[in-house]
């Protein structure tokens, strides 16, 4: 858990620095930042994308994933949650709600806190790391280590443009590497390495839709295809305990 409690600090530093940062950057400034924080997440999701060993694996995890995801309505109770946390933070939700700049801030918060969570919590760092930081192995917490200096930045990037609400993703990174940290703990060392890869690719393509989303060029529901992040390596394992060849060339 030491890993993931370092990731906690270093997005709540990250994320003061970019909140007392914002606001004396223009908004054009502001723009631009997202832009940059969109194509680095698109070749992060480019690269992590190419570990598959065959594109149907991931195929098949993204379609049933989504699937799962809209049935589900991920998106909605994310930002449901998010909205949540926002009218606990603020204290007085019924008040504030009937102004109409009150209104743009809590789309703003939810923007923030939605678009920080998925990009801290998708990536095989946030699996693999976790998972190996929860078996007691010091090279998880090696890897979250160096997630958390990533994560350090892309939140003082995040929260200088989106505001507040970065700083409260660090709710879903406890929720999210904590619970695989326990996994880890209880489970012991269950993934192969094509298990890794397959999960890996699939985090890859999400990032991708979520840079569309930085990039302003689509509105992906990105909450919505998690599910095929538990499919893909679920999919190696039927085929391994089958015997059944996955990558035949």
């Amino acid at each position: 858990m030491w890993g993931t409690l370092l990731n906690a600090v270093t997005v709540l530093f990250g994320s003061a620095l970019g909140l007392m940062i914002g606001g004396r950057l223009p908004a054009r400034i502001q723009e631009s930042v997202i832009t940059g924080l969109g194509l680095v997440t698109a070749y992060v999701g480019v690269s992590n994308a190419g570990e598959t060993g065959n594109v149907i694996i991931p195929l098949i995890a993204l379609v049933t994933g989504v699937i799962a995801g809209e049935l589900l309505a991920l998106d909605r109770r994310l930002e449901s949650f998010a909205a949540w946390v926002h009218a606990r933070f603020e204290g007085n939700h019924a008040v504030e709600a009937a102004s109409e700049g009150a209104v743009a801030g809590r789309a703003r918060f939810i923007e923030g806190f939605v678009t920080a969570s998925l990009v801290f919590c998708v990536g095989p760092l946030t699996f693999i790391g976790s998972i190996q930081d929860g078996m007691g192995l010091s090279i998880g917490f090696e890897q979250l280590a160096i997630k958390s200096v990533l994560d350090l930045f892309a939140a003082l990037a995040f929260a200088s443009s989106l505001g507040i609400g970065v700083m409260f993703s660090v709710l879903t990174v406890l929720s999210v590497q904590g619970g695989l940290a326990l996994l880890g703990s209880l489970a012991g060392d269950f993934m192969s390495s094509a298990m890794v890869n397959e999960m890996t690719a699939v985090g890859g393509l999400i990032l991708i839709g979520l840079s569309l989303m930085l990039l302003d060029l689509k509105k992906p529901r990105i909450a919505n295809f998690l599910p095929a992040l538990i499919i893909a390596p679920l999919l190696v394992a039927a085929g391994e305990a089958l015997g059944i060849d996955l990558y035949p060339f």
